[in-house]
């Protein structure tokens, strides 16, 4: 371990390192919800108009700012290895978790929405490439879907502690963000311990061998476009993570809003039942995908989440938002994310891409999905304002047929292969003409 990584924790692998890596999307999805469950409050306490509540989650770390900051640390994490972001990207997330429980005016809150959207976005591609990197091949999808459970279990713990705080009010919302702040200082120092990836150290090596004998690279990002195996994997990954992150991160955000301002349902009980809707992300996410995805038919299991998602949404949009709607709303939607685009672009996003540019690839990706539902939630709550809410169901359920067929149409078969086999398999002799060979002289 290197000198300047004395305060770190030690022997930091296997499982131990699965959960201080996954544990990044445990704060991001945390964040989303610690904001989502406070929007009414700031909105009341700030005195803020539509456009403001469209800004603050355009540019949070459900949207926009999540889009930067994968953009930057996907590049990153490709030229300087996986724990240049593992080092310094909490330390600017505990930033902006301050920032955001001083906040007493727009501009502070708003400051701390786009720092903790950028600190996330950043850590999110470099946490799937890492897992899936040290995975063994028959336990890929379970490690891989660590992070989902730690996604879901995220929110399904915030919303407890929103609805336990809920009399304290926005009192409560700034000490939920401080309990953010303490879980990203754990998450830092133990992510210190971790070693580099040793399949992006190979890569790394043999670059430098090829370079010695005239062998270089074409520019990755040119190959990423061009080469008609990342094509697919392009429209495979943007097509199901897009569409559905349209429905699933406006959701994530406004669900609250929706069951308050449509539904008339209390603070406490609109984060009450988001918190039984995530307890059922935990469960399909762990004996649904993590259990599942290693042995049995991938393309089957994404298909009955996807399925069972448009269901969801048909009933929460054309029944009227009583208690029986809304059951069977939280237990559909919740029991299909666990199995669906979430865990399956993370795990597929690992696998369809070379070593070389794996972080960059989805971090552009991320980008393009996250700016997308930063469009969309700046114009949602408008769209609901004048339209009402049965136009924007009808809208999002059709984002969701579409990442359904799409998923449905072009899941890969890479179960129980190694990430070089699949890259061999994918690329072969098409990444080897992609290379210039130059004699030094």
């Amino acid at each position: 371990m290197q000198k300047n990584q004395k305060f770190a924790a030690k022997n930091v692998t296997g499982w131990k390192a699965t959960l201080a890596v996954s544990m990044t999307n445990y704060i991001e999805a945390g964040s989303i919800i610690a904001a989502a469950s406070s929007l009414t409050l700031w909105q009341e306490y700030l005195g803020l108009n539509s456009v403001k509540v469209g800004l603050l989650s355009a540019l949070s770390a459900n949207a926009l700012g999540a889009a930067i900051g994968a953009l930057i640390g996907g590049y990153l994490t490709d030229r300087y290895g996986r724990k240049i972001i593992f080092n310094y990207d909490l330390l600017i997330y505990m930033f902006g978790a301050a920032l955001i429980a001083a906040s007493i005016n727009f501009p502070m809150l708003l400051l701390g929405t786009i720092i903790i959207g950028m600190a996330v976005g950043a850590g999110v591609p470099v946490a799937w490439t890492y897992i899936s990197e040290e995975a063994p091949k028959e336990k890929r999808a379970s490690r891989v879907g660590a992070t989902q459970l730690a996604w879901s279990i995220g929110p399904a713990l915030t919303f407890v502690l929103a609805t336990l705080a809920a009399p304290l009010g926005l009192l409560g919302s700034r000490l939920i963000f401080l309990h953010l702040l303490v879980i990203a200082f754990f998450i830092w120092y133990l992510r210190r311990g971790l070693p580099e990836s040793k399949i992006w150290e190979e890569q790394k090596r043999q670059e430098q061998k090829d370079k010695t004998k005239g062998i270089i690279q074409k520019n990755a990002l040119k190959e990423l476009f061009t080469l008609k195996a990342n094509r697919q994997a392009l429209v495979l990954l943007l097509g199901i993570y897009l569409f559905w992150n349209l429905t699933a991160g406006a959701m994530g955000y406004f669900m609250p809003y929706i069951y308050e301002n449509v539904g008339g349902l209390s603070t406490a009980q609109a984060n009450g039942l988001q918190s039984v809707l995530w307890t059922f992300t935990v469960i399909t996410t762990y004996f649904g995908f993590m259990k599942l995805a290693d042995k049995y038919s991938r393309k089957l299991i994404f298909g009955i989440g996807a399925i069972m998602g448009v269901v969801a949404w048909i009933i929460l949009t054309v029944s009227p938002m009583t208690w029986p709607t809304l059951i069977a709303f939280v237990l559909l939607w919740g029991s299909a994310a666990g199995i669906g685009a979430q865990a399956f672009y993370a795990l597929w996003t690992t696998e369809l891409f070379p070593t070389r540019y794996r972080a960059t690839a989805q971090g552009i990706m991320y980008f393009i999905v996250r700016a997308g539902i930063a469009i969309w939630s700046f114009v949602l709550p408008t769209l609901m304002d004048k339209l009402g809410f049965v136009v924007a169901g009808v809208v999002m359920i059709v984002f969701l047929i579409i990442h359904a067929i799409i998923g449905i149409v072009m899941a890969p078969n890479t179960q129980g292969k190694t990430l070089q086999e699949i890259e061999k398999e994918r690329y072969g002799d098409e990444a080897m003409k992609n290379r210039s060979h130059n004699l030094y002289i």
